[in-house]
């Protein structure tokens, strides 16, 4: 997911880009964000896993698709969606030496925009876990790290039929905003993970997380982060929604902390989603969902709410003024959460239930601008310059 960055949004189009289980959508505003255009749906009844728009020229769409006849594939448009074209190489692992098991890609799972030195530069992390690299805008892709097929890494990695239910996964794939060397990504399962010669390497980065009661924190392995986000108004800090809570990390240390303490324990601080503020560290929204033992992956107790914290985790507030106050059983997913650049920040989230909810006035009060779209897996925002 791509956080908006630097100074309040200038006045322009708003645009939230839903990715959902079968199809892709497109919601256009202006900065007051009260009445939304839709565009839709693109895609129709193929899964849509992510969908991002480059803020470097502000026209490049990717989408990461798994269709019924072409698999999995990426599809690109620079016109919002009135004509596509598939990539003509996506992702995909390198055939496997002889008398070795290879893989294959299942779905693009995650896509993140380069540095914004580097133009038409993209990053993809895949389920298996794989991390890919596109330097011509989406038209192309290769493996991007050794990682790949590491032999610790693919250790680590586990099999396809370990713990995600649909999956394990390479995901939250993050630049440092100071140098398109300096890497992020995280694996389910199998860690946090930092690269700073461009993604070429990468080191584990799981001190202080905890694990399953019952398995080995030293092996990377059992790691299971959620959701990693790194604060546009400070690249040294970053947050983290993990399978055992919430967790910070404040650079240069290594070590994790967890602050999903302070939630009250009749809610926990179990989720999949998480977003900061673009412009205050210690600003950040999470939606938690019923972390009991059978994990049932719903809202707890049937009453969802998002917790936000200004104090970086000392403390969480309960936003669910607009929200169901009863037997509202849905979640939201860990791409599923986002949000804008304008002043107050606007915070949306879409629902297993296929609601999409925005809060402009950064989580006070809540309203639904979408029902009856099919399960959302992804919400991205964007801005676009409108000409005078």
């Amino acid at each position: 997911m791509s956080q908006p960055t630097g100074s309040p949004a200038s006045p322009g189009e708003t645009i939230l880009l839903i990715a959902t289980r079968k199809g892709a959508w497109l919601y256009f505003s202006d900065a007051e964000r009260r009445a939304w255009r839709v565009d839709g749906p693109h895609f129709l009844g193929h899964t849509i896993h992510h969908m991002v728009l480059d803020p470097r020229d502000e026209r490049t769409l990717l989408v990461a698709a798994r269709t019924g006849h072409l698999g999995p594939t990426v599809f690109r448009s620079t016109d919002f969606g009135r004509n596509w074209r598939e990539a003509s190489r996506p992702p995909a692992f390198a055939p496997a030496p002889e008398g070795q098991e290879g893989r294959a890609v299942d779905h693009t799972f995650w896509l993140t925009p380069g540095h914004l030195s580097e133009p038409g530069l993209w990053y993809a992390g895949t389920s298996p876990q794989g991390l890919f690299r596109s330097t011509d805008g989406g038209v192309t892709w290769a493996p991007a790290s050794s990682i790949n097929d590491a032999p610790q890494y693919r250790q680590w990695m586990g099999t396809v039929q370990d713990g995600t239910p649909d999956g394990p996964k390479l995901h939250s794939i993050i630049i440092d905003p100071r140098d398109a060397s300096h890497l992020y990504m995280a694996m389910s399962g199998g860690g946090v993970h930092e690269s700073t010669d461009g993604g070429q390497t990468f080191t584990p980065l799981v001190d202080g997380l905890q694990v399953v009661e019952g398995f080995n924190p030293d092996d990377v392995a059992f790691h299971d982060p959620h959701c990693v986000r790194l604060c546009p108004s400070n690249p040294d800090r970053l947050y983290q929604q993990n399978h055992c809570g919430i967790y910070r990390l404040d650079r240069p240390s290594r070590s994790w902390t967890r602050i999903g303490k302070a939630m009250l324990a009749e809610v926990g601080d179990i989720g999949f989603t998480m977003v900061v503020h673009p412009r205050d560290a210690d600003c950040a929204w999470v939606f938690p969902m019923d972390g009991t033992s059978v994990w049932p992956r719903t809202s707890p107790d049937g009453k969802p709410a998002v917790y936000g914290t200004r104090d970086a985790g000392t403390s969480w507030q309960r936003l669910d003024a607009g929200l169901p106050v009863s037997q509202a059983w849905w979640t939201v997913k860990r791409q599923a959460m986002s949000v804008d650049a304008h002043d107050p920040v606007g915070v949306y989230f879409g629902t297993s239930s296929g609601e999409l909810w925005m809060s402009r006035d950064e989580g006070i009060e809540w309203e639904c601008i979408a029902r009856h779209l099919p399960e959302i897996y992804a919400v991205e925002t964007a801005t676009r310059a409108v000409p005078a």
